[in-house]
Parts: structure tokens; sequence; C-alpha cells
């Protein structure tokens, strides 16, 4: 059991973290060069240049275009006219055509500004020449210098680690304890601690304090795997992260030890465990799916899950180096979800104790 609760939250890193990529690189493309002048040749060596765009083949009549699209071969083509450089010698607007396939519409839309951002690169370009020839500097009113912050690569696994990390741990945490109580009940041991001198919240806190200090240590193999992996440092405090991540323990274990005294089974506590933990914080913590676009009842539904709050810490501490101040709401929550969970656990405990 402990080599599978250490080991299981490794695998579900590496597979999620090298599974789950938002970023879009080496989109592959086809070139329909009507023109074939030095203007389209400088055009796609600036394009496949950077990592983003990988160029597949050259098409040589516009009737391959569509079986490239229809089998997926290519992405996008691209077709230049064929007066290009003459229009661009005589100084005339020229329009260049990009085929995309719209089925993954993210991807269209990420492509599409890829796409523009080259173009408009190479249009600076070419004015800039055509200044220089006459003397003159172009001329920008305005001139944007954006700096990302926190992500300056803006690698989307560095933003989906500390999600996968809070899903993994409330996935491991639940289940292995949510088994615990219950095994207790499958072989006949529950009475033998019914009628000892323990109290309800004595024997809750006795089956919880344990699985914290597994999870713990479940914890720093998570980071310590991060780190190695994909390269996710602790930017905040570390002792403010073992805080954090010690409040979250408590809630997520609450839950597993609510879920264990109402089952009477192992096999309905797993189901029950992975419904509560697995689910709703792979879709509504904010681990992938942002929660400010969802509808507003779903963004209420979301607080059913401790790991939603444990999200916006992770994300703080680890890439912002933030202190408490940004996320102590965050804290309270977990607080709160943990306090209710382990006091119905211990009504419950009573009340079997009782009927016993």
């Amino acid at each position: 059991m402990l080599f599978i609760i250490f080991f299981f939250p490794v695998v579900l890193l590496i597979i999620f973290g090298y599974a789950i990529n938002f970023d879009v690189k080496h989109i592959k493309i086809a070139v329909y060069d009507q023109d074939k002048s030095d203007y389209t040749r400088n055009y796609i060596n600036g394009l496949i240049s950077s990592d983003y765009f990988d160029l597949v083949t050259y098409v040589e009549d516009s009737d391959e275009i569509k079986g490239l699209l229809d089998e997926k071969v290519v992405q996008a083509v691209i077709v230049f006219p064929n007066d290009l450089s003459k229009k661009l010698m005589s100084k005339q607007d020229v329009k260049v055509q990009y085929l995309i396939d719209g089925v993954d519409g993210s991807t269209a839309s990420v492509i599409q500004n890829y796409v523009n951002a080259a173009t408009y690169a190479y249009s600076i370009r070419l004015t800039k020449e055509y200044l220089a020839v006459h003397g003159k500097n172009i001329y920008v009113p305005i001139d944007l210098q954006p700096r990302f912050w926190f992500n300056p690569e803006l690698q989307s696994t560095k933003f989906l680690i500390p999600g996968l990390m809070g899903m993994i741990l409330i996935v491991t945490a639940v289940i292995s304890i949510s088994l615990s109580i219950v095994r207790e009940k499958e072989r006949g041991t529950i009475e033998q601690i019914n009628v000892s001198p323990l109290s309800s919240l004595e024997f809750i806190l006795g089956k919880t304090i344990p699985y914290i200090f597994i999870s713990l240590i479940n914890a720093t193999i998570v980071l310590a795997a991060g780190y190695v992996l994909f390269g996710i440092v602790i930017k905040g405090n570390i002792f403010l992260l073992l805080f954090a991540t010690m409040v979250f323990l408590f809630a997520a274990l609450g839950l597993g030890i609510f879920i264990s005294t109402v089952a009477d089974s192992q096999q309905v506590a797993f189901q029950a465990a992975n419904v509560t933990s697995l689910l709703p914080s792979f879709i509504l913590s904010g681990f992938i799916f942002p929660i400010e676009t969802m509808p507003n009842i779903i963004q209420v539904l979301t607080n059913i899950t401790p790991a939603k709050f444990y999200v916006v810490i992770l994300r703080a501490i680890l890439l912002r180096g933030a202190g408490v101040s940004a996320f102590w709401e965050q804290l309270i929550y977990l607080g709160i979800f943990g306090t209710i969970f382990i006091t119905l656990a211990t009504i419950i405990d009573k009340r079997s104790r009782g009927k016993n």
C-alpha cells in the first residue's frame, strides 16, 4: 500500500505532465508558391526559422491542397499569388492566403495568431527596407514592449504542474484514508475499538494524523519530481508552502475520513473517494479549465473541492513567490472544509457506537 501511495503520484505526474501541454509548436505547413520570388522565399525562411512552423512540402497544383488538409498531412497551407513580387515592387497591397485546419478551434486560433505576428514582422521589415532606400526611418508612434513575469517562456507546463500536484495529492490522500476505517469494519476489529476507552474524536484523529505525515512525504516526492522533470522551483517561502500543504491535507483527509465512516465496504469507499476527489479536482479546480470563464452556477459549484484553493496557493508560492497576503482566504476555507468533515465523521462514528 505504501509503495502504491508513493509510486503512483510520480507516475501520474509523468503521464499528465508530458501529455497535457497547451504549447502549439512545430505546426506542419505546406506552401503553394505561384510567384517563386525572393520575397516568398524570405517570408518562408522567416517562418521555419522558429520552432513554431515546420515546412512539410511545396504544392504544385491547387487541387493538392484539399487532400493535404483532409488527410491531416499539414495543419495550414500558405498560398502566394503569382503577382506578389510585381505588386510589392510597385508598392501595392498584396494578399497572402492561409488555409488553416479549423477542426480544433483553439489550435487554429493559435496558428492564426502566429501567422499574423510573422506576417506583421515581415511587413515591417519590407517597410524599413523601402524607407532606408529613400533615406527615411519608419515612424512607430507607440512601441509596445511586452514583458512576461513569472513565466517568461510562456510554457504551459509551468502553469499546469502546480494544478497537477494538487490533483494528485487530493486523490492519493482521500483514497488512502477512505479505506482505513472501512478496513476495520470488514475485518471486524471495529467492534474492539468501539468497546475501548477511545473517544470518537481520538479515534478519528488517530486515523488522520499518520496519513498527514504520509501525505507530506508524498508531497515532497511530487515536488522533487516536478523539479527534476519539469524544472519547477519554489520561488516563495518553503515553510509557508509546508504550512499551506498541511492545511490542504487536513481538508483532503477530512473528506476521506468522512467517506470512510459512511461507507460499509472498501469497494464503495474507493468509488466514493474517486468521485469526490478525482473528477472535481480535474474539472472544477481551475487545473485546466479557467474558473472565470465558467457559468456563474458552475463557479459556485467549484467550491466543493479543496483542490481549487490549493491550486491557487501553489501557483502563488511556486510561480509568483507571493506571500500569505495573496492567499489567506484560501487557507481559511481549507481549514473550515477540513473541520466540517472531521466533525461530521466524529458525529457519525459516535452514532454508530451508540447503535452497537
